[in-house]
């Protein structure tokens, strides 16, 4: 069976290798990048199955990088990461098309899952929010 393809994008180098460490065994880590512009460069040349992407990536303007990846990549496949916890980042970032909410404190136990369940072309949220998604 074909792994699939995951593209990982945080501007904490040390978050980004552990994520790629957790992950390398099972999934082909086609990239890893620490900005914005790299992450919207590699989507195009590199076409991965789904992006993990840092949801506070800095971004130019007011635009999150959540809504500025989904609007030049609709077909490719979302799960942001985050430490926000609040409602309304997590449905703010689900209606601008990502797939997946990952809590940073949980990825350890979530990210694994959440990947299964969008490559399923299912919505994953962290259980550690508990339901407070609306």
């Amino acid at each position: 069976m074909k792994q699939a393809r995951l593209l990982l994008a945080d501007s904490h180098n040390i978050m980004l290798r552990s994520i790629g460490d957790l992950l390398e065994p099972g999934f082909e880590i086609v990239g890893m990048v620490e900005d914005a512009k790299t992450l919207l460069k590699a989507a195009d040349i590199l076409k991965p199955d789904i992006a993990i992407v840092d949801l506070s990536l800095p971004v130019a303007g007011k635009d999150n990088i959540a809504r500025l990846f989904k609007d030049r990549n609709p077909e490719l496949k979302l799960i942001v990461l985050s430490v926000h916890d609040e409602p309304a980042v997590v449905n703010e970032a689900l209606a601008a098309g990502a797939l997946g909410f990952v809590l940073k404190r949980s990825a350890a136990w979530d990210l694994i899952p959440a990947i299964q369940e969008v490559l399923e072309g299912r919505t994953y949220v962290s259980p550690a929010l508990g339901g407070k998604v609306w």
